[in-house]
């Protein structure tokens, strides 16, 4: 039987890669853990008075909608999802760096930490290393998804 004889097989298209399978399942847990525990934090600070540190508080209440977001993108899965968790990841290590680097130039503009103060200390430096970690992980998963 030559090629052109043989029935044409139909092929089912391939699944998209899921974000948060195999070490994406590790990122998911991480930033659902993260996400519970800033925006508990965030709650409680505003709850005991906002005006004692608003800048604090609102960065730590941003931080929490950022690792929200990133958690849900990774479970969603799918090229958007992805692309718009690389987009996140890379504004949260921005964020990282530049309240970091703020919270030890300038120590008096925050009267109490946030989830990102001094790079993340407060939390075993897992703020700043997630994010690389996320978009090493999500780049990994552009090119296994194609």
């Amino acid at each position: 039987m030559s090629d052109t004889d043989r029935p044409e097989v139909a092929t089912a298209p391939k699944p998209p890669f899921e974000l948060g399978t195999g070490p994406g399942r590790v990122l998911v847990w991480f930033y659902g853990v993260f996400t519970v525990a800033a925006a508990s934090r965030t709650i409680v600070e505003i709850a005991r008075g906002f005006d004692r540190a608003p800048l604090a508080y609102t960065l730590s209440a941003v931080a929490a909608v950022v690792y929200g977001f990133i958690t849900y993108s990774l479970v969603r899965g799918g090229e958007k999802a992805r692309k718009a968790a690389l987009v996140c990841c890379a504004a949260e290590l921005l964020g990282v760096l530049v309240v970091g680097a703020w919270t030890l130039a300038e120590p008096a503009a925050f009267p109490d930490s946030t989830v990102w103060s001094d790079f993340g200390m407060g939390y075993l430096f897992i703020p700043v290393i997630l994010p690389v970690t996320g978009m090493i992980w999500l780049r990994h998963a552009r090119t296994a998804a194609a």
